[in-house]
């Protein structure tokens, strides 16, 4: 689950990091006076969504009054900002933060990420922080410097200290650096944080560390220890179709393709994203209905598909195994004709009894058409969504 970046700094806050007092408005509650309660001059104002490159998107800007502030928010509000990770789409700006503009002599970036190779959280810090981080660690990833760490014994502030002992920083600066990164990896298991980025954390002309921006992105499967920080889910930012799935516990991630796909099985479904791309067609999603597909999942399943309107052809790809063939079928058909479809269908089913569930497909009489194997399913739903 991702948060704003105001909600990430109240976190901080919380927990005795450096970040500048801000507000948060509104379209209804922005004024000029609110502004002024931040600071006197020189302020910075910051769209909230969830999707970082803001600042090249324009969502970002500093200004030297209230009244600047005040017009450069009300236009962001009510928009939508387009970056290089909302996607085409964009996402709408619903809040902005209003913060006294951090003057920095330094940028720096630290982030906390699991690495799923060592099975272990990493530490990553870089001098050269900024909105070219990314294009710095891909020419020049010497530049990043990495540590893991064990949850049950977070780093102490010595740790951290040694970590960036090859930095050249002054010994207060160094000290409140140490301190932040010490204080993060206890926060990152703490709270159940996949993701955390500080970005910049910036060094001010007097020596002091601020985090001037925050990103955290929390373990869903940990929320249910933090009733607290589900509430802070802003279901405005996601894909509404995602939302929907999770009610029904189904995996879904909507993408830019023109096939829809229902399969059974994170492997196995991006397998058939992969044998689909390979046959020259695009993925319209990936949805896994999991192992135990009910006639109300799959229906589920075939109305949140159907309402991307880029879905030329769907393909169910399922393999029997908890869930039978037969079982299977019987759901495909009812809800089919429950949702009404009207896009051509390919099914491709394998596993226990695989038999049973074709003849239940033949005799419903529905116009589908039935694969064989996963590369006969990939080339007919490829075929029938050209048209």
């Amino acid at each position: 689950m991702k948060v704003h970046e105001y909600q990430a700094k109240t976190i901080f806050a919380k927990e005795g990091l450096p970040v500048p007092k801000g507000r948060v408005f509104r379209k209804e509650d922005l004024s000029v006076q609110g502004i002024q309660t931040v600071a006197s001059s020189d302020y910075v104002v910051k769209a909230q969504v969830h999707a970082g490159g803001r600042g090249k998107a324009g969502g970002v800007k500093l200004v030297k009054t209230a009244d600047e502030a005040f017009a450069f928010a009300k236009s962001l509000l009510g928009r939508t900002l387009v970056t290089f990770q909302s996607g085409s789409g964009g996402q709408p700006i619903n809040q902005v933060l209003v913060e006294p503009a951090s003057h920095l002599a330094k940028e720096l970036y630290l982030g906390i990420a699991l690495d799923r190779e060592a099975s272990l959280p990493c530490v990553i810090f870089s001098d050269a922080g900024g909105m070219e981080i990314e294009e710095i660690a891909h020419k020049e990833p010497e530049k990043i410097l990495k540590k893991h760490f064990k949850p049950a014994a977070p780093l102490s502030v010595n740790d951290a200290k040694d970590f960036i002992k090859n930095f050249p920083f002054q010994a207060s600066t160094r000290t409140q650096i140490a301190e932040i990164i010490s204080k993060l990896t206890a926060i990152y298991v703490k709270y159940d944080i996949s993701l955390v980025e500080i970005n910049p954390l910036g060094v001010l002309d007097n020596g002091e560390v601020r985090i001037v921006d925050a990103k955290i992105v929390f373990d869903d499967n940990g929320l249910f220890r933090h009733p607290e920080l589900a509430e802070m889910r802003d279901v405005a930012q996601e894909d509404l179709r995602e939302v929907e799935a999770k009610k029904y516990e189904l995996s879904y991630v909507g993408l830019e393709g023109s096939i829809g796909c229902m399969v059974n099985g994170a492997g196995l479904a991006m397998a058939t994203m992969d044998i689909i791309k390979l046959h020259g067609g695009e993925p319209a999603n990936f949805l896994d209905v999991g192992g135990g597909a009910s006639l109300e999942k799959v229906k589920a399943a075939f109305t949140i598909i159907l309402q991307d309107s880029n879905v030329k052809a769907i393909l169910v790809n399922i393999f029997g195994g908890i869930m039978k063939c037969d079982v299977i079928a019987e759901g495909i058909v009812a809800a089919v004709k429950e949702v009404n479809l009207k896009v051509p269908l390919v099914v491709r089913l394998e596993g226990t009894n695989v038999e049973q569930g074709k003849k239940i497909l033949a005799e419903s009489k529905l116009k589908l058409q039935k694969a064989n194997d996963l590369a006969d399913a990939a080339k007919k739903v490829v075929q029938a969504a050209a048209g």
